[in-house]
């Protein structure tokens, strides 16, 4: 199993900006496992502490192999998702590991 780890610094002014951008890419990922049959689990959490120093948001998905991984990474809906995403992202972390 592949285990995708994706956490987000987001861009927005103050913390509401940013708690609104978080509710919109919460609700943008939280949609995928409908439509990408390669997604065996999704969750995603906003950060509840520190906000100085921890990232804003964090996608924890699994997937049985890298080649699902990858399936999903190209799938149109995971694509669509990345360019409502990316506006909002000051700074992205991605770390994929067997677990």
């Amino acid at each position: 199993m592949i285990r995708h780890i994706v956490s987000w610094k987001l861009n927005g002014a103050d913390a509401a900006a940013r708690a609104e951008q978080a509710a919109t890419i919460s609700a943008t990922l939280a949609a995928l496992p409908a439509v990408i049959p390669q997604i065996l689990s999704l969750q995603v959490g906003t950060n509840v502490a520190y906000p100085e120093n921890n990232w804003d948001v964090v996608l924890v998905a699994d997937y049985e192999s890298l080649e699902d991984l990858e399936a999903y990474q190209v799938h149109p809906d995971h694509v669509a998702a990345t360019h409502v995403i990316r506006p909002l992202v000051e700074l992205r972390s991605a770390v994929d590991f067997e677990a």
